[in-house]
């Protein structure tokens, strides 16, 4: 079969042939149907501080999918073949799926374990069953388990690209009043699809609506420096983003305001499940760019130069 191999930073992805993966002792195979591509598959072809994810290579890129299991080994007998399933990318030992020892969803078969692998509601897509797993999923994690969000709460989010318009959208359906901001003035249309109550270029613009928390999506340095800036007394700042690995905050903020800035990243899979389940309804339906496995490249070159509006997902149709 053939998968787009990462070769290191600086070097572009390489259609390659490889062998057919097989699941081994407590693994099943899936035939991915849908792949999402994310902005750090980017920072990775990018930025060198990102190989130390890679301690192998070649190795196939993509944490976001869904598919069907096509093998299963003794001792798995709980999952059939053709049952359909998302998969959550995190191993219990730090690994991922694209990540590591695992080859990821930019090819056609990937290995997952019970860790990963969750039950895919026959209402949902694949499609948005992989946006789910990856954008859907980190979402999910950092904004309702790190951050809390529930209905009557003040909220801010940067960011409304594939994670921030997910998260924006969950806290709106758990009852949260939200404001967002993003830098693309056609981010910002989607205010009223999404339900927030108000939207700006800049979060800082919403000083006077004392945000309990902020979920900076973004992660571009300066959002986090305008995200503690922004927080009322005694807020909560949820980092997910990295579009930038450092940035410079103001501590005496940080300390006169009691803050808490909390780390997130991924989900679990109980986070999946929640998610799948509050999807189901049909009121959570980000705008999905659907494009063939032969334009993986071409789609985190449109990450790369930014303005994509929801997530961008490689479908394999076989």
């Amino acid at each position: 079969m053939q998968s787009w191999r990462f070769n290191g930073t600086g070097k572009p992805l390489v259609l390659e042939e490889v062998e057919v993966p097989h699941a081994g002792p407590g693994e099943v195979v899936v035939d991915i149907k849908a792949a999402g591509l994310c902005h750090s598959d980017v920072s990775a072809l990018d930025d060198p501080e990102w190989m130390a994810s890679f301690p192998r290579l070649p190795m196939t890129l993509g944490h976001g999918n869904a598919g069907v299991i096509s093998e299963v080994v003794p001792g798995m007998g709980h999952w059939r073949v053709g049952d359909r399933v998302g998969l959550a990318p995190l191993m219990p030992d730090g690994d991922a799926i694209g990540y590591g020892a695992w080859d990821g969803g930019y090819g056609p078969k990937v290995r997952a374990t019970d860790a990963n692998l969750v039950r895919l509601p026959n209402e949902l897509s694949f499609e948005r069953g992989a946006m789910a797993t990856d954008a859907g999923l980190t979402s999910y994690h950092a904004m309702v388990t790190r951050g809390g969000a529930q209905a009557g709460m003040r909220i801010g989010v940067i960011g409304l690209g594939g994670l921030g318009y997910i998260g924006a959208r969950i806290a709106v359906l758990l009852g949260a009043q939200v404001y967002a901001a993003d830098v693309n003035p056609a981010t910002r249309l989607l205010a009223d699809e999404i339900g927030l109550a108000g939207v700006a270029e800049s979060i800082t613009e919403f000083t006077d609506k004392d945000l309990q928390l902020i979920v900076d999506y973004a992660g571009f340095g300066t959002t986090t420096a305008q995200a503690v800036e922004t927080l009322a007394a005694s807020g909560t700042l949820v980092q997910v983003g990295l579009g930038r690995t450092q940035s410079t905050v103001d501590t005496k903020t940080i300390v006169f305001k009691q803050l808490q800035i909390l780390g997130s990243l991924s989900g679990t899979q109980q986070d999946l499940t929640e998610l799948y389940a509050l999807m189901r309804g049909g009121d959570l339906n980000p705008p999905i760019n659907r494009i063939t496995p032969d334009e993986i490249p071409d789609g985190l070159e449109r990450l790369r130069k930014g303005g994509v509006v929801g997530r961008i997902i490689a479908r394999y149709e076989n």
